[in-house]
């Protein structure tokens, strides 16, 4: 898949470890560990877990000694195990200090997140925020300035109010939190820059909780910047709240051509899977056509024309299937996931939709044959009876695969 022609080029492009971030490279994919940093098995385990699910960045807590003390640690274990993640220390209040402490952790981290809001206050905050630009610098690393309404900084709050109140067109509340946030990451970006960062080497972030105002405030800073721009609604929420506001707010922007780092700020289940959010960003991407990362399986909702739930059940078989195969795959066919799968329930749009896929199969619904065909490539190739379709079809599937997808032969496929 192609990015949009829309797609904004014009942001400097830097890299984190080996990602490249910004310009023409795609969209990059970001997540979060909420393992305490200072565990150092539970946060590898689950960083691993973050990258083979898809997430090319993962973001850390360094918030105290032990957890500084344990990055290193945790970048050794995950390079033995072949994991190359690059991975962003998230600073608080104390990162000036903590960069300065403990070299080998700034050596080890791929990239530091600086909150302009917490960095330090009043006369604290230009000494401590040039502090962490230094160590930036000295250490050759990319730093995100990631301003947040739930921390935004309240001096440049108050200088935004008292301009306000004075201007003959004041904004109201919301649009006086969203000026002072893009400032806030602009003229911190611009200090930073002052210090001596290089522009190629800095990313703004502008975080929200809101989704018409997160678009206001990426639609402005797009408009008043050239740095690279992380995306994410923040607090989204848990479950489908979560995953539909973050979809609606990023689906905005991105069609626009903003954004060059995303991530799915979802709260999880209580025991859940903390690599839902890694599948989420990764789905929003991949439905809108910016990139492919897993096959997809096209299959449809179900009517009174299907009572039986043998479609179902191979659908949601196959998808789980496919997505499993996906870390072996990736290395061994190249294009496998731009495939597309159709599992579909009856005849009035199964053969359809069917010989749209490169591999299809339509159910028989209600009161239908009890015969499935199988389309290949938009022809019908044989078709399915008895008892084990489902075995057969993910045979078939795996056949497809391994004929027409080779390690260093990129396919076109429809």
């Amino acid at each position: 898949m192609n990015e949009p022609l829309n797609k904004r080029r014009d942001s400097y492009q830097s890299n984190i470890g080996h990602v490249m971030v910004g310009g023409s490279a795609p969209v990059m994919v970001q997540s979060m560990t909420n393992t305490d940093t200072a565990d150092i098995a539970a946060t590898v385990a689950q960083t691993k877990a973050l990258a083979d699910a898809g997430s090319e960045v993962v973001r850390i807590t360094v918030n105290n000694e032990a957890s500084a003390k344990a990055v290193p640690a945790i970048r050794e274990q995950l390079d033995a195990m072949g994991c190359n993640v690059p991975l962003v220390g998230d600073f608080h209040y104390n990162g000036h200090t903590l960069l300065k402490t403990y070299p080998d952790m700034a050596a080890a981290l791929g990239k530091y997140r600086i909150n302009p809001g917490n960095v330090g206050f009043k006369d604290k905050h230009d000494t401590q925020f040039a502090q962490m630009v230094e160590a930036a610098i000295f250490h050759n690393k990319p730093v995100r300035i990631g301003v947040n309404w739930g921390s935004l900084d309240q001096q440049m709050l108050a200088r935004v109010m008292d301009e306000n109140a004075g201007s003959a067109n004041p904004k109201d509340a919301n649009g006086v939190a969203r000026e002072a946030l893009v400032r806030s990451a602009i003229e911190s970006a611009a200090a930073a820059e002052n210090i001596g960062l290089r522009k190629e080497a800095i990313l703004l972030s502008c975080k929200v909780s809101r989704v018409q105002d997160l678009i206001a405030v990426y639609r402005d800073l797009a408009k008043r910047c050239h740095y690279a721009l992380h995306l994410g609604l923040t607090e989204a929420g848990m479950g489908s709240k979560g995953i539909v506001a973050s979809t609606a707010a990023l689906s905005v922007l991105l069609q626009e051509g903003i954004g060059d780092t995303i991530r799915i700020s979802l709260t999880p289940e209580p025991n859940g899977d903390r690599t839902q959010e890694v599948r989420v960003a990764q789905e929003i991407l991949q439905t809108m056509g910016l990139r492919s990362f897993t096959p997809q399986v096209t299959a449809c909702p179900g009517c009174g024309r299907t009572t039986s739930t043998v479609f179902q059940h191979l659908a949601d078989k196959i998808q789980t299937y496919l997505r499993n195969q996906m870390p072996s795959w990736k290395h061994q066919y190249v294009g496998v996931e731009e495939m597309n799968v159709a599992v579909m329930g009856c005849i009035v749009n199964g053969p359809g939709e069917s010989k749209h896929a490169n591999i299809g199969i339509s159910l028989p619904g209600t009161g239908e044959s009890p015969a499935a065909p199988v389309f290949i490539d938009g022809q019908k190739a044989m078709t399915l009876r008895g008892d084990n379709i489902a075995e057969e079809f993910m045979a078939i599937v795996q056949k497809y695969v391994e004929d027409t997808y080779s390690q260093g032969q990129k396919q076109n496929v429809a």
